[in-house]
């Protein structure tokens, strides 16, 4: 599969997984790959801590307003190329219909979307600045948020709706809460349906669903590690997503697999006079066969888990490389690119449909 097309198959794709498994490192990498192939792209985050512009080589924390945090090498010519201007007859809210956004292509934005924030906007562009700016600092979202549950939710994902709807970006990335949270997350707008029988709290959860629920404007893809305990959280998240959610998911990203070593049974004296090197001492030698012992194990330890989670959850697969690094930046963020390209492209084309 091209990856425009992969990133092009819904506007919205949400990527969930256990905590710790880099979800935001796979929406980065997602992002810029995006970007490379002439979208404009939006990643919304529901914090940020600074670990998402790193990624980017930017410093600080992304707020609420958009910040640019990556070009595409490419995106000048993107941009001014006259047969990529969208149609003056199209609405927003039907999108671009595959002409990438002349004003933002081979661009990632990168904002922060709370609760607090998304009513303040709301409340403002409806004449009520003042009563919004009262009720957050008083605490008033607080006290409304415990009388109706979901509502701090669907002003999150009324607000990502609305984006969606706008057509300012070709394709916009959520980075989701761990996977548990991230499930009553995007449930919340189907509990509202049924707490709210009319108003435009009810209106604003039916909308919600409905984008929830069409593949073409909303997809979940899955992030988990070649381990036990991710494997078994992302299978019994995907079955939820799927039952009481109701929405497609996408591909499933096995994150930092280990590049398999085919000489780690090799004799250490052996290897060291067939590479012309003195042979290493007794204490050296039993150092090294142990290292080499331990990366087998783990070796065979994540093929096992890649193995149960293909039969217990039969999505499409791409892995992306352990990153021996501590301080993940542009250049390793480059090199999950370059992973998750390869692997896109080896994804048959009838997964599009």
């Amino acid at each position: 599969m091209e990856p425009e097309a992969f990133c092009r198959r819904s506007r919205v794709l949400v990527v969930a997984g256990k905590g710790g498994v880099g979800k935001t490192t796979v929406a980065a990498a997602l992002a810029r790959l995006a970007a490379d192939c002439g979208l404009s792209v939006l990643v919304v985050a529901l914090d940020d801590s600074g670990g998402l512009a790193r990624l980017f080589g930017e410093p600080g924390a992304v707020s609420y307003d958009d910040t640019v945090v990556y070009r595409s090498p490419s995106a000048g010519a993107l941009a001014t190329e006259p047969e990529l201007a969208p149609e003056p007859e199209l609405a927003p809210e039907h999108g671009r219909d595959g002409a990438p956004d002349p004003a933002h292509a081979g661009e990632v934005r990168c904002r922060v979307i709370t609760p607090d924030e998304a009513l303040l906007e709301y409340l403002e562009d409806h004449g009520l600045r003042r009563v919004a700016k009262r009720l957050v600092s008083t605490g008033v979202l607080d006290v409304v948020a415990t009388a109706i549950p979901g509502i701090r939710e669907i002003l999150v994902l009324g607000k990502v709706k609305q984006l969606e709807r706008s057509g300012d970006a070709d394709f916009i990335l959520l980075d989701a809460p761990a996977a548990g949270h991230a499930v009553s997350f995007l449930m919340s707008a189907l509990g509202l349906m049924d707490a709210a029988r009319s108003g435009p709290l009810r209106t604003q959860a039916l909308e919600v669903v409905e984008m929830l629920r069409d593949p073409e404007r909303f997809q979940v893809l899955l992030v988990s590690l070649p381990e036990e305990t991710p494997v078994n959280e992302l299978v019994e998240t995907a079955f939820r997503f799927e039952d009481e959610v109701g929405v497609a998911l996408g591909p499933v990203v096995v994150n930092c697999c280990y590049p398999t070593l085919s000489f780690l049974d090799a004799d250490v004296a052996a290897a060291a006079a067939a590479a012309g090197e003195d042979p290493p001492s007794d204490e050296l030698a039993a150092r090294l066969s142990a290292a080499a012992g331990f990366r087998a194990s783990r070796q065979e330890l994540q093929e096992a888990q890649i193995a149960r989670l293909a039969a217990e959850l039969p999505l499409p697969e791409l892995r992306l490389p352990y990153q021996f690094t501590a301080d993940l930046g542009p250049e390793a963020l480059g090199r999950l690119v370059d992973a998750l390209r390869e692997s896109i492209e080896l994804l048959p084309a009838e997964v599009v449909e």
